[in-house]
């Protein structure tokens, strides 16, 4: 894991975040815990990308499941007791 502490971002400024940036994300330490990650605009726009096939991916199954009957409606209040969510 790829670390800088907000100090050292204070004290040498960007250059110190481009510098490991070359190796990976870098997690930002503040106060001896990790608080932040900096990551590049081409892996950024990866995951955001994959974050939005996920989602499509997790539709296309709901709608798969609906036409081949596997689906139970009913209410809310079904659902909560087979969930059992209340006593």
């Amino acid at each position: 894991m790829n670390t800088l502490t907000a100090q050292e971002i204070k004290r040498k400024g960007i250059s110190a975040v481009d510098e490991v940036l070359k190796d990976g994300p870098v997690h930002i330490i503040k106060n001896n815990q990790p608080q932040y990650v900096v990551l590049s605009e081409e892996r950024y726009r990866e995951l955001l990308e994959a974050e939005g096939e996920a989602y499509n991916a997790r539709i296309r199954a709901s709608l798969e499941d609906l036409k081949a009957g596997r689906v139970k409606r009913g209410s809310a209040k079904d659902l909560i007791k087979e969930l059992k969510l209340e006593d």
